[in-house]
């Protein structure tokens, strides 16, 4: 066990928020698009896991890579595909926090493109990258007129 190891319970309940709402959501509802030059609805999702994928690889090879996308653009019209998606994401980010050594978090740093920063810093700009999302997913659910689960507005407002 690890010092980050006692916030993946932390981290797991915010994610779990993500799912949440995603299982309220239909296929249709990924096609929905704010106007303007935003993503769709399952773009912004998608988005959001490519981004959990840079970041367990990160913490796995102290280094993060922006330009990973994933595989096949289409998972973002499937609720189902994203679903089945996340949990292996969510695994995969259990396993690197965990496989992390204390050595590795007191001493060593995950390079970006223009910083760098310490593995515990990196911890918490994913998850901010995730209320960030979140507060995103907000506006899109309002634009729709889909009700936004109670723990959501209390976490994200």
């Amino acid at each position: 066990m690890n010092s980050l190891t006692p916030q993946l319970d932390h981290l797991r309940m915010t994610l779990n928020l993500r799912d949440m709402v995603l299982s309220t959501l239909t296929d249709a509802d990924l096609a929905y698009k704010l106007p303007g030059a935003n993503p769709s609805l399952g773009e912004l999702f998608r988005e959001l896991g490519e981004t959990q994928h840079i970041y367990a690889e990160g913490f796995r090879t102290f280094k993060q890579d922006f330009a990973y996308r994933h595989p096949d653009p289409t998972i973002a019209g499937s609720t189902a595909r994203l679903g089945e998606w996340f949990k292996a994401l969510d695994a995969d980010m259990t396993a690197a926090i965990t496989g992390l050594s204390e050595d590795d978090i007191q001493s060593k740093t995950i390079v970006r493109p223009h910083w760098e920063a310490s593995v515990t810093v990196m911890y918490h700009t994913y998850r901010e990258c995730f209320l960030i999302f979140g507060a995103k997913l907000i506006c899109y659910l309002r634009a729709m007129g889909k009700p936004i689960p109670d723990q959501v507005l209390w976490w994200m407002g």
